[in-house]
This record gives C-alpha cells, structure tokens and sequence, in this order.
C-alpha cells in the first residue's frame, strides 16, 4: 500500500509505508467491531419483543435497551438526559423535524454516515425547543387517547416516534456508537464480509431443499431465542410469546440475511433492495410493472404517506372523504384525520368485527352517485387487512368492488393480514397497501407501502428523499425479503390452516374457564370462524386486565399484551363507554399522566407457536381464574414472593442489557 505525504516544498510525494500493516490492522479491528455487534444485536432478538405497552419478561428487556440506547446517545454525543431527549427516526422525519428546530438546539447523528444499513437517524433535542401542535407523523404511540372527535397527544419523545419504531436497528445502532468510541467513527465504513450476492443472501440457505410443513417444522427450530427460560414464581420456565400482533419474533435464516446485508458493499445492498422489490410483488400478487414499492420504516409511515399525497390532490373543488371503519388501528384513523379539508366517516362493526356491506354500499351511493352532500365526495376506503383486536379479516375482494364501483380507491392496513393470509393485489382491485417486515418475522425496522403506479402526488425531488430515506435500511429490507421468500415456500394456506387449528382449540378451552369473556367470535362453528386470525382479546370477571397479564407473566412465564393496543375507538366500543365516561378519561388521563385506561387482554398467535403452547395458557387461565385444572403442575410447586419474584425479572433485564451492550 502506498500512501501521499508532502515534503517540505508541500509538493506531493509517493512514499513506502507500513500501510500494508496498518491496512491488515484496520481490517482485523473492523472484523472485531462487525463482529462485537453482532453478538450484542443477536443477544438482543433472543428476549426481542415490543416495547412500552406489552407484559412479560421480553416486552420489559427490549423497552429496558430501547431506553438505555437513548442514554448511549447522549454519552456518545456528549449531552446530558437533563436537558435533551433523544427522538429515533427516519431520515426524512428528521429533515421534516429539523426544519422546525432552532440550528443550535439540537445534535443529529444517523447510521448512513458511518456505513451503517440500518435506516436510524437521531434527534437528540433540547427539551425547550420540542415543537408543539400535531406532529409531523401520527399513528400508534403519538397519542394518549384517543376518541372519534379528539386526541390527547403523548409526552416527548413518543410523540415523534409514530408506530413501532425500529427497535433492533436502533439498539445495533447505539451498540454500534459504542464500538465507536473503541475503535473511532469509521470502524464500519468498509464491507468485511465474506462478497455475497443477492440472490445468495435472499434465496439461499440451509432449508432451501425443503418447503410445505417439512420446512415449517426445520424453521421452528431456528426461532432465535426458543431455548430461553425466565424467572417465575414456580422456578425458570420456558418463556411464551403470544404478543405476535404486537411483532413477531425472528429467525436464523432472516437475521443471517440482516447481518449479511450490512457487511456488503453499497451495490450488492442496492442489488437486494432491487430484489426484495420483486419479492414483494410476489409474495402480494402486485405486478411490478403496475405497482410502486416504496420502503418505509413501518406501516404508520406508509399510511402516512399514503395521506400526505391524498391531500396534495385537487379535483375540481372536490372536498375529499375518507371511509374507516371502528375497528381501526389509530395509525390507519390519525393520518387521515389529519389530510387538510378532508371529511371522516367510520363505519360501525357487528359484534363479531365484520363491516356492513350494504352500509358500505348506501353511504358511497350518497355521496358519489347521489351527491348529496354537495362537492363532497369519497376519495379513499382505509381499512385494516384484518384486526389487531378482534382478530376479523374483513371481506376486502367485496368492499373493493364497492368501492371502485363508485369511482373511489381502497387503501387496506395489512399490518395484521400479511403473515397470516395470501394476498392478491391486482385480483381484488387494491389500490394502496401497506405493512410491516416487523409483524412478519423480520424485526429490523421496515415498512412496505404498495400503491398503483400514478396515485402519488409527490414531486420527483420528494419522491427520491423518500425512497432513499426508506431504502438506507438495506439490512432490514434483506430480512423482509428473506422472511417473505420462506413464508411463501411455508405456504400461506399451510399457515392459515394451522392457525385455524390452535385458534379453534384456543377458543374451545377458553369457554370452559368460569369468569373470563371473549371479544368477537367466540364459537369456532360461527361461519365468520374461517375469517379469524389467531387473535383473541378478553378479560376474566373481578381482575383488571394489567394484572391478568402480569399474573401470566410472573407466576408463569407468558407475554401477552393488555389494554387499548393503539385502537381505542373499538375498545371503548366494546366496553361500552358511553360518551359521557370518554370525556372523563379525556381528563383524568390530562391530569393524571399515568393514570391506566381499562381496557383488554389479548393473545396473539403465530407460526412459532403450536398445542402445547395453548394448552400451557389455557390451564395457566384456569388457574388465575380461580379454578385451577386437575392436571396443573404448577398448583404443586412452592412459588415464590411477587417482590422475590420481581427482583428476579429485573436482574434478568440487567444481565439481558450486559450481553447486548457490554
């Protein structure tokens, strides 16, 4: 290796060095650094789970990293959590945010300058210059509660962070500025992997020779994390999942593709990103050359941008109208409210979950055919794939009928649809749709938006700062692509079939337990049955939904989720809270900032769970209901303390974060 030196005339010089021992020593630190992180990162996907809102010892590790990677910010940026507060984004949020912040307020670091795939820009923000108002994005997590007609935002920093934010990316990313601080900034400038193509990262692996059951059965058991036993009041058990609709887990083959990914030079990443295109398309039944596929960090993101363009439309005076329905998502309810001149209207569900069609029907008629309700016209029908809290596939082939029959578009949330069911595109007419890789199994901070080509109303300019700002995380649209590719050679039917099975069993063990109530179809013979996802949401009488959820977590090892999961509308629907009690909420959660809202039990299945899992809750549920089963094991151990066994959780969190960030 040669390197330029300037002689004392300052005219350059080419001069032998040691650079070809300098070049083996930097080569040797960058393995070690790659490889440093790696370890942390995959330490972190074994206990991975959602933050914030979820029970059980996953949900408490990863919000634990999530929170300490603000603090490892700071210290890298050399600012006290006194007076900043770090906001996660993506780059364009951050060029959005920034633009309303004062130059010398505030510090940015992103993941793309230091060679780094993962998508992450931060915001570390003095706390008295945080903008004030709607923010930029909003969705899941932005908000405190939310009606029909108001929303009470949240606090900084959730308030910038709309929908689940990119929480592994996020947690490599501070381990990464770590390392850093060892090995100085350009430590991951440089590819230090072994040279891979696309084809080989997304389509080759060990199981490659298998598909249909035999392949689901061999993938199981690369589920990362699967051997991880956590502190209970009966001893160390095996930890369950059953919070999937919150986000899925992941797998050896998809995080290979991740960690593989992000060693690679810029042109095998951008070969990948080209491909996973495909594989979307694919996997979608969208053909590539009628569909734009545009990445995001998360399906709030696509939804908002799906908004954003609605409202740089102009027809003709029109005013436009958007259509959802009560079983929202908020990020499929906020954005829209949002788009400026825009006119709301939520259809109401049955107590099953499922949409009126002939509501559908006379309410697009008068407006689009009848016009009677002036220059008023329906623009858009959002609704979700399937929901994330009774579980309910709607019937999208017929409300895209409706829909284009009087000259609207539909947009569908398939946050919750995408892992469970096949989806065809271009067959049942959708115009827009968007989901994310983290409900899929491939938790590394992507989002999909899948829009007809010519529906955007975006210049090229913004279009570019969008797709670039999406397509920096190379490594999670690897994974994305990676985990597609399997559940495509799995077979959404297989999957389907199987889900029905635990969910029929599910549902049949729960009617056998006194006291506790299901939301939504509850009798597998219900003809709705066949289009139910392996979600249930309940309560059991006399028990508050938080304490349910703990009780599985700490006498028995169980994560689930409990309380409105971003969908208020439909939760204070099922529960009945009469307009009057909202209002009251409205202000106790005002005055009050940790005031708990009432809300719901949910569990969630997915392709890693099997019979024995829900055999294992539904005896766990009898024994928290009061009646423990004959066949309980647990009823014969000696348990320990709630406070002995709360000190356990938290010295499993503590060891949990040392693995990750030592």
């Amino acid at each position: 290796m040669k390197t330029i030196v300037k002689s004392n005339n300052d005219s350059p010089e080419i001069t032998q060095t040691k650079g070809t021992e300098i070049g083996i020593t930097q080569a040797k630190e960058a393995s070690e650094a790659f490889m440093a992180l790696e370890q942390g990162v995959r330490a972190a996907l074994e206990t991975y789970s959602n933050v914030h809102r979820g029970s059980g010892h996953n949900s408490m590790v990863t919000t634990h990293l999530y929170e300490q990677a603000r603090e490892i910010v700071l210290e890298y940026l050399g600012l006290n959590k006194r007076d900043y507060i770090v906001i996660f984004s993506t780059a364009r949020r951050a060029r959005a945010l920034k633009v309303q912040l004062d130059p010398i307020k505030y510090k940015c670091v992103s993941s793309h300058e230091f060679g780094l795939s993962l998508g992450v820009s931060v915001l570390a923000v003095h706390r008295t210059a945080l903008p004030k108002g709607i923010p930029f994005q909003t969705g899941g997590g932005t908000t405190r509660l939310v009606s029909r007609d108001w929303v009470i935002w949240a606090d900084a920093p959730d308030r910038f962070e709309a929908g689940t934010p990119a929480i592994i990316n996020v947690i490599a990313f501070a381990s990464a500025l770590r390392l850093m601080l060892q090995y100085g900034n350009n430590i991951f400038q440089h590819p230090t992997g072994e040279k891979q193509g696309a084809t080989e990262i997304l389509y080759h692996d060990k199981l490659k020779e298998y598909s249909g059951q035999d392949l689901l059965d061999k993938f199981q058991k690369t589920l990362i994390g699967r051997d991880i036993r956590v502190p209970t009041a009966a001893g160390a058990l095996p930890y369950l999942n059953l919070d999937n609709s919150a986000s899925t887990p992941t797998f050896e083959p998809v995080w290979d593709a991740f960690r593989q990914t992000w060693r690679q030079s810029v042109q095998v990443q951008l070969a990948v990103v080209q491909e996973v295109k495909s594989i979307c398309c694919g996997f979608l039944g969208a053909p590539i050359d009628k569909y734009d596929v545009i990445f995001t960090s998360n399906t709030t993101e696509a939804i908002n941008l799906a908004a954003e363009s609605l409202g740089r439309e102009s027809i003709n005076g029109i005013e436009p109208v958007v259509i959802n329905t009560l079983l929202e998502h908020s990020s499929n309810d906020l954005p829209w409210r949002m788009v400026p001149g825009c006119s709301l209207i939520r259809l109401s569900v049955d107590a099953e979950g499922f949409v009126d069609l002939q509501a559908l029907e006379a309410i697009m008629r008068s407006y689009n055919q009848d016009g009677k309700f002036g220059k008023k016209r329906i623009s858009i029908v959002a609704v979700s794939g399937a929901s994330n809290v009774l579980g309910v596939c709607n019937n999208i082939a017929e409300i895209s009928r409706i829909v284009h029959q009087y000259g609207a578009r539909i947009f569908v949330d398939a946050a919750q649809l995408a892992a469970h069911r096949k989806i065809e595109m271009e067959a049942n007419g959708i115009d827009y749709l968007a989901f994310s890789a983290h409900k899929v199994y491939a938790p590394f901070g992507c989002g999909v938006l899948m829009v007809r080509k010519g529906l955007l109303h975006f210049s090229n300019a913004e279009m570019e700062q969008i797709r670039l700002s999406g397509e920096e995380n190379a490594g999670g649209i690897a994974a994305l692509g990676k985990s597609l590719v399997f559940l495509q050679r799995i077979g959404m039917d297989l999957i389907h079939e199987n889900e029905q099975a635990l969910t029929r069993r599910l549902l049949q063990g729960m009617a056998q337990i006194d006291g506790l109530r299901v939301y939504g179809i509850m009798d597998p013979d219900s003809p709705g049955f066949s289009s139910k996802l392996g979600v249930i949401v309940f309560n059991i009488k006399g028990m508050a939904p938080n304490r349910v959820a703990n009780e599985l977590a700490m006498q028995h090892g169980i994560g689930v989720r409990y309380g409105c999961f971003c969908a208020h509308i439909i939760i204070k629907h099922l529960l009945h809270i009469s307009p009057f009690l909202e209002r009251v909420q409205g202000l106790i959660v005002t005055l009050f900032h940790k005031f708990s809202l009432p809300g719901l039990v949910r569990v969630s299945l997915g392709i890693e769970n099997n019979e024995e899992d829900v055999d294992r809750v539904i005896r766990v549920l009898h024994e928290i209901s009061g009646k423990p089963q004959a066949t309980s094991s647990t009823s014969k151990t000696s348990k320990l303390t709630t406070a002995e066994v709360q000190r356990q959780m938290k010295e499993f969190t503590h060891a949990a974060a040392l693995r990750v960030y030592s």
